[in-house]
C-alpha cells in the first residue's frame, strides 16, 4: 500500500498510482484504497476507502494495452486528488475491513466460473448431437463442473446476504472457478479441429483464440491462486 491519502481542511489528499485497473476509461467514479495512518503493528490498519470522482482534477487514466491491441487495463494516478470528507467509506481506517468484504463478492460471482461460458456452448453446438467417446466424457464433465460452481456460488451469496464474511469459501469458489475456465479453452482445441484466430468472436476460430489469450490471467485477477491457496489452507488450520 503505497498510495497515500494525508488530512487537510475539509477532506483528504490523495497521491500515488494504481496499475491494472479493469475499465477504469469507462467509469465515472472508482473506489480507491489509500493509507491514511502510519504501518504499525498491524499491517492492515491505517486504511482507508474513498469514492473518487474521475472529472475531478488530480486524478488521470492511463491506458494499458495488451498483446492483441485491446484496452481493458489502464493505470490510474492521483496527483493531490482532493476527496471531500463525505467522499470516505464507512470511517477512516476501516479499508481493509471493507476490502475483505467485498472480495467475498468478487471471487465467489459468477463471473469467475462463466468468462468461458460462451465457449462451452459453442464448442457442444460444433461437436453436435452424436460426439465420439472422449468428446462426451469431456462435455459432461464440464457441465457437471458448472453446475457445482454455480451452486457454491449461490450458497456463498447466501452467507453474504445473511452477514456473514465467508472468505475462505469465497477463495475456494474463485480458486476452483477460474481453473475451470482456463480448463475449457485448452480442452476444446485439442477435440474440435480448429485453427485459432484472434478477432472478435464472430466465428468459432476467433471465439476460440480470443478466449485462449485471455484465459492465462483468470486465475490472477481478484487474488492470484497461490494467495488464495494461502488463506485456504489458514482457513482450514494448515498453517
Amino acid at each position: 500500500m503505497r498510495t497515500r491519502a494525508t488530512k487537510i481542511e475539509g477532506g483528504w489528499s490523495i497521491s500515488g498510482t494504481k496499475v491494472w485497473t479493469s475499465n477504469a476509461h469507462r467509469t465515472n467514479y472508482l473506489i480507491a484504497l489509500a493509507r491514511t495512518a502510519p504501518k504499525e503493528e498491524d499491517r492492515h490498519a491505517g486504511m482507508t476507502q474513498f469514492i473518487v470522482d474521475l472529472s475531478r482534477p488530480g486524478v488521470s487514466v492511463r491506458p494499458i494495452h495488451n498483446l492483441y491491441g485491446g484496452h481493458d487495463f489502464n493505470e490510474v494516478v492521483f496527483d493531490g486528488y482532493f476527496a471531500a470528507d463525505d467522499m470516505v467509506m464507512g470511517e477512516p481506517g476501516m479499508g481493509w475491513k471493507l476490502v475483505t468484504s467485498e472480495l467475498a463478492f468478487e471471487r465467489s460471482g459468477p463471473d469467475r466460473f462463466l468468462s468461458t461460458y460462451q465457449l462451452l456452448c459453442e464448442s457442444i453446438r460444433t461437436i453436435g448431437p452424436d460426439p465420439d467417446a472422449r468428446a462426451a466424457n469431456e462435455i459432461g464433465r464440464f457441465v457437471a463442473h458448472l453446475a457445482t460452481l454455480r451452486r457454491m456460488s449461490t450458497s456463498v451469496a447466501g452467507m453474504l446476504e445473511r452477514g456473514a464474511q465467508p472468505a475462505v469459501e469465497a477463495a475456494l469458489v474463485k480458486d476452483m472457478g477460474t481453473a475451470f475456465e482456463r480448463e475449457i479453452p485448452e480442452t476444446f482445441r485439442h477435440l474440435i479441429p480448429t485453427e485459432p484466430t484472434l478477432g472478435e468472436g464472430a466465428s468459432y476460430a476467433e471465439l476460440l483464440g480470443m478466449t485462449m489469450l485471455r484465459a492465462q490471467g483468470f486465475t490472477i485477477r481478484g487474488g492470484t491462486r497461490e494467495i488464495l491457496r494461502g488463506m485456504i489452507a489458514r482457513g482450514l488450520g494448515l498453517r
